[in-house]
């Protein structure tokens, strides 16, 4: 096993940041980056998943610290050779990384100090836990995995071997909400919780007939698959169409809720719920291939309150301010929430305190030459990364560590579990089994294709 390469720092060798002055870091981000910026060797980094959201987390990480990308794996081939031209252009050294097809070959042929992994959720748990057992901390997209003990494997890895991992729930470093966590939760401006509602009414299932057809020469459409069950090709899977296929992912709720379970139980420091229900099912969307739900509700049990998750991929939202949103009703007062803005507004006396997204478009011009970037999540996203490098090497966590990580990804995957078998279930974090429902608890764990092995119970 590799040794894991630890930071060092000296403050009288100043490495300047392509994309971002050191004046822009520090403004930004405060001086809990100064060290980040005056470090001796940069960041050795791997990207595994060069598609849209995998090179959009990559950019921002050069936005906030000396790396060097070492490496970059897609199966697509245009993916990842458009990718490393980029990352040669962006990267202070200047050097083109090294592309691969396969990520074991990447993995077992350089260190990395850091791999992001930007893939599907079905190749999640694989490629996080061989990059952990090469020596390397992670920068991990949610949800975590497929199925709940895809989940426990990763976090048993990353505990075991002291890596740190941060999952890309990015509204825990979102600035406008940890205002609205310090100065409306944590003030206690709410009172008394009684109720929390999470929803989406994004139109963002994708929904077609398309034929089938022969596999471009450029993708790897084997490898693409991995251990999720070989779909008939039907076109390129990229960015939206497989997510529209529960094969490599959890649908909407897997999508979307979790990261508005996952921003509520952060302000409201919520652990596992006791008990999860679901219904709903394809009640409009009937006429494409897809599989995952149109409609969806889900009810997460605490001992105080209820979290009540909607999703509608058609019609229109119950409230258009807040169509992916949470709102937290208290005594004193309702808190709504999404990745735009703030609301709270008490019911003692006509207080409003409102708070807006942040852009920083003037301190990052290049974000504006980027192509399908989401300029209100990247100020997050260069948070979220800054604060997993601030961990490395420390006994701190990450922000939205693998294990709150697991709790958020976990409870929605549950959530279709409990949808499917048609009663509510209530898991066990330490037994990793749904009590006294054994057909339940065989569905914790997904069979893998033929030619891939499970992670849970290898480490």
């Amino acid at each position: 096993m590799l040794k894991n390469h630890q930071p060092h720092f000296n403050i009288n060798r100043r490495r300047f940041l392509k994309g971002a002055t050191a004046a822009a870091l520090l403004s930004s981000f405060g001086t809990y980056g100064l060290d980040l910026i005056y470090r001796d060797s940069p960041w050795r980094v791997g990207l595994i998943g060069a598609g849209w959201y995998g090179t959009m987390d990559l950019w921002r990480l050069l936005q906030v610290a000396p790396c060097e990308i070492v490496a970059i794996c897609d199966v697509d081939r245009r993916h990842r050779e458009t990718a490393a031209l980029q990352a040669k252009a962006r990267q202070p050294s200047g050097k083109m990384p090294r592309t691969y097809r396969d990520y074991r070959r990447m993995l077992d042929t350089h260190e990395f100090d850091i791999v992001l992994i930007g893939t599907p959720d079905h190749w999640h748990a694989l490629t996080a836990i061989h990059a952990m057992e090469r020596g390397a901390n992670l920068y991990l997209q949610k949800p975590i995995s497929v199925d709940v003990l895809e989940g426990e494997a990763i976090l048993s890895t990353a505990r075991k071997l002291g890596r740190k991992v941060q999952i890309g729930t990015q509204r825990r470093s979102t600035p406008h909400l940890v205002e609205a966590r310090e100065k409306i939760v944590r003030q206690g401006l709410l009172g008394t919780i009684g109720h929390v509602e999470i929803c989406c009414y994004y139109h963002m299932r994708a929904n077609g007939n398309p034929p089938l057809q022969e596999v471009p020469e450029f993708l790897d459409y084997d490898l693409w698959t991995g251990p999720a069950p070989m779909r008939p090709y039907d076109g390129l899977p990229h960015k939206r169409w497989w997510r529209t296929f529960m094969e490599y992912g959890n649908g909407i709720m897997g999508d979307m809720c979790v990261h508005m379970l996952d921003a509520v139980r952060w302000m409201l420091d919520l652990g596992w719920p006791d008990q999860i229900s679901s219904e709903g099912g394809i009640l409009v969307q009937t006429e494409g291939k897809s599989n995952i739900t149109d409609t969806q509700t889900a009810i997460f049990h605490y001992p105080d309150f209820k979290i009540h998750w909607t999703h509608r991929s058609w019609g229109t939202p119950e409230d258009p301010e807040y169509p992916w949103a949470f709102k937290i009703f208290g005594e004193k007062g309702t808190l709504a929430g999404d990745v735009m803005k703030y609301e709270f507004t008490s019911s003692q006396d006509d207080t409003i305190i409102r708070g807006d997204v942040l852009y920083e478009r003037e301190k990052y011009p290049a974000d504006l030459e980027e192509k399908d970037i989401e300029l209100h999540a990247v100020p997050a996203t260069r948070r979220h990364l800054l604060d997993l490098l601030t961990t490395i090497g420390t006994d701190k966590a990450p922000v939205a560590s693998i294990e709150e990580g697991h709790i958020s990804s976990a409870s929605c995957i549950l959530a279709n579990l409990a949808l499917e078998i048609g009663r509510p279930v209530a898991y066990d974090p330490i037994k990793h089994i749904i009590p006294g429902d054994t057909e339940a608890s065989a569905l914790l764990m997904r069979a893998y294709r033929e030619g891939w092995e499970h992670p849970y119970g290898k480490s």
